[in-house]
């Protein structure tokens, strides 16, 4: 009997780790990857060739209904079990802000295309299990320090917004028609893999610049807020246990502590002899290495969000008692790997 899953997002940083652990765990791993004009699958060059891959689009429900068919029909007489983890995502918050309408179509109205193209498939009911990515961009505006699976949510971008799409959808599906579906609500996690346009690539990138003497500085947006940080790899890890248990249901996933964009900055430098303290207010806050006396930390508003998130905690709890699942990566560690890979 086989074990099969099929990934969206199986390109991006999230997704390649997870690819990694259902491969070490035995199952054949389909992915879904978008049609570009430049190659995007770098992160999963070292599994390439284990992968079915296909391509397609959250955007296109006629295309992932032809997906589910290729699988159903390919293992139709021998199908354990069959998990669907849909990464696939308009994951950044800023950008979110200049594509609502993609973002909303791609992350909101996108899992209900999956949704339905799996309720439609001809893989029985209890050989199907769904993942959907969540997100603590669900609580935004935070109504209560520490976030869990019952605090209310208020998102404060497009992002935000149709990511609570998905994810109620995914627990109307859950109730509607019996389906295993789960969604885990991931606070921030990074690692060398992720995207260089979110900030603590932004960071670790612009610190080997620097050291090379690309760049004389790095330019960043809020420096205030704070974030529960973790790996990706520890979070894929997750993913995969929330789809082990005997019942679906919803998880947070956390560090259970945070850290401010300032911190990163500042142990991101000092491993590389860099003592960063801070001057000015504001936007006109400067760091500088105080053994020097160099500028090299500036703020410009064209990196603050239209509406900012200044706090997110999480409380994983509930995941850590039920699914025995715990972070295994410190946040110094998280740091000191991606200024390793970068500088």
């Amino acid at each position: 009997m086989s074990k099969v899953a099929l990934v969206t997002g199986i390109t991006g940083q999230d997704g390649s780790y997870l690819a990694e652990i259902l491969l070490d765990k035995g199952y054949d791993v389909w992915g879904i990857i978008r049609r570009a004009s430049n190659i995007n699958t770098s992160r999963i060059e070292h599994i390439f060739d284990k992968l079915t891959l296909r391509y397609g689009d959250l955007t296109d429900s006629s295309n992932l209904l032809l997906i589910l068919a290729e699988i159903s029909t390919k293992y139709v007489s021998n199908l354990d079990v069959f998990e669907i983890y849909n990464l696939a995502a308009m994951s950044h918050v800023k950008v979110s802000f200049e594509m609502p309408e993609y973002t909303s179509n791609v992350d909101g109205t996108g899992t209900l295309r999956l949704l339905e193209a799996m309720r439609s498939c001809s893989i029985p009911n209890e050989k199907i299990k769904f993942y959907q990515a969540s997100t603590s961009e669900l609580y935004g505006k935070v109504v209560e320090v520490p976030q869990t699976e019952t605090t209310p949510f208020y998102p404060r971008s497009p992002y935000g917004v149709a990511k609570l799409y998905g994810y109620w959808i995914t627990k109307n599906y859950r109730e509607a028609y019996d389906l295993f579906a789960c969604s885990g609500i991931l606070f921030n996690h990074e690692s060398p893999r992720r995207a260089h346009n979110f900030v603590t690539r932004k960071i670790t990138i612009g610190l080997g610049k620097i050291l090379r003497g690309e760049q004389d500085k790095l330019v960043l947006g809020n420096l205030t807020s704070l974030r529960d940080w973790g790996h990706a790899k520890d979070y894929a890890m997750g993913m995969w246990l929330i789809l082990q248990q005997d019942k679906p249901d919803d998880y947070v996933l956390s560090t259970n502590e945070y850290h401010s964009v300032k911190e990163f900055v500042e142990k991101s430098f000092a491993l590389k002899g860099f003592d960063i303290k801070w001057k000015g207010e504001g936007t006109n806050e400067v760091g500088y290495d105080e053994k020097t006396g160099r500028e090299l930390i500036f703020v410009s508003e064209k990196y603050f969000r239209p509406t900012e998130v200044d706090e997110l905690l999480g409380d994983s709890t509930k995941a850590r008692t039920e699914l025995g699942w715990k972070p295994e990566h410190s946040f110094d560690e998280l740091v000191a790997e991606m200024v390793e890979a970068d500088c």
